[in-house]
């Protein structure tokens, strides 16, 4: 899934924060709503102007972001 077709940043909308491209349905707003619980069939039904496609598009980017970073290990604190 290329998220780039379907995910974009402006800073007029969202205060810059990537949104999903034609709404104002930031990326972490939907994955906030999907880690309360959401399914998809009631996102799209909450949001009928987006797709199936855009909400894979959220998670492809998401996926993106987290594969870019290096992580290093915390120390264990007892």
């Amino acid at each position: 899934m290329d998220w780039k077709n379907r995910i974009e940043s402006n800073p007029a909308i969202c205060g810059g924060r990537p949104h999903i491209k034609g709404t104002r349905l930031a990326v972490e707003f939907v994955l906030g709503l999907m880690a309360a619980g959401w399914s998809e069939a009631q996102l799209l039904d909450s949001y009928p102007h987006i797709g199936e496609a855009d909400l894979r598009a959220v998670f492809a980017f998401a996926q993106a972001l987290i594969e870019e970073e290096k992580y290093l290990p915390l120390p264990h604190v007892a």
